[in-house]
């Protein structure tokens, strides 16, 4: 397993008779972004929690890092970043206080370390913890997750609370983390979060991973919408039939329709006219997500 960062095998956990967890098996390559993703509910937070020995599985075996979390806890943690989806601690302290605490339990971080970072996610680096929103708080916790540059960081929804634009610019530190040789395991419900920034992602459901794909063959099937204008007149029924192509539309010239996968079918009988413009959509891996729960109640932890 010297490879791996995150490994877990037959990962079980209840709570009385509910279920939180069933038989987890998860792989995570060390220097990957993997995307663990799943609703509310789904077993996401149950997971990491059981990774960094917050609480203990009712059975199976877990691996970080090469080690137990339960036996090498101590160690694992100054090798980790963690941030939970709702970063609370003392309101009391400022937040230099508690970042400058929180890095001399990891053996001390450079101050331009926390000022850059601080920076960056527009953070006052004065401002007492009890004053600030949830968005600014959760800035706090991304900066003790990132600040000392751990082996592996445990993300789990990391952009709650955050703005549009600062969400962007969390997505480029996941991504400078990855580019150092760091591994991130970002948990989240959202597709669109972690499709700009993961190699591969784990689909969880009822507390079981039902599937592991990576983002670029997940791409390749997702839905895009697509739009055709050709020169001359085409008819619908050209098109209709193709392979991954439905909800065809004909305005005037223009040609609309949704593609489910690859595009080359499509192309080739576009290419049959001539064609002075084409717009397609990103893939919509939403919605492709949201094909693994159709259906299935949301009942675990």
């Amino acid at each position: 397993m010297a490879d791996l960062a995150i490994h877990t095998e037959q990962l079980t956990k209840m709570y009385g008779k509910r279920r939180g967890l069933a038989g987890l098996d998860l792989s995570v390559d060390t220097g990957e972004v993997y995307g663990f993703l799943g609703p509310n509910g789904a077993g996401k937070t149950t997971t990491i929690r059981i990774l960094l020995d917050l609480i203990r599985p009712t059975s199976g075996r877990v691996e970080l890092l090469g080690g137990d979390p339960r036996r090498d806890g101590v160690a694992l943690r100054r090798r980790i970043g963690y941030l939970p989806g709702d970063f609370i601690v003392d309101g009391k302290q400022t937040v230099t206080e508690l970042l400058t605490y929180l890095g001399n339990l990891r053996g001390g971080i450079p101050r331009e370390r926390v000022t850059t970072l601080a920076g960056r996610l527009d953070l006052d680096l004065s401002a007492k913890i009890r004053s600030l929103s949830k968005g600014n708080r959760q800035k706090v916790g991304v900066v003790q997750a990132f600040m000392h540059q751990p082996e592996l960081l445990i993300l789990d929804e990391p952009t709650s609370g955050l703005d549009p634009l600062l969400q962007q610019t969390f997505l480029d530190m996941v991504r400078e983390a990855r580019t150092a040789g760091q591994t991130v395991f970002m948990s989240s419900h959202v597709m669109s979060e972690v499709q700009q920034t993961a190699d591969r992602v784990g689909i969880v459901r009822e507390g079981v991973l039902v599937a592991v794909e990576r983002v670029e063959d997940l791409r390749e099937r997702g839905v895009r919408r697509v739009e055709i204008h050709f020169e001359d007149p085409v008819t619908v029924e050209e098109f209709a039939g193709l392979p991954g192509v439905s909800d065809v539309t004909l305005t005037a010239d223009v040609l609309r329709c949704r593609l489910d996968g690859r595009a080359d079918p499509l192309v080739k009988a576009a290419a049959k006219h001539t064609v002075i413009g084409l717009l397609s959509e990103e893939p919509d891996l939403e919605e492709l997500f949201v094909t693994y729960y159709r259906g299935a109640p949301d009942d675990a932890a």
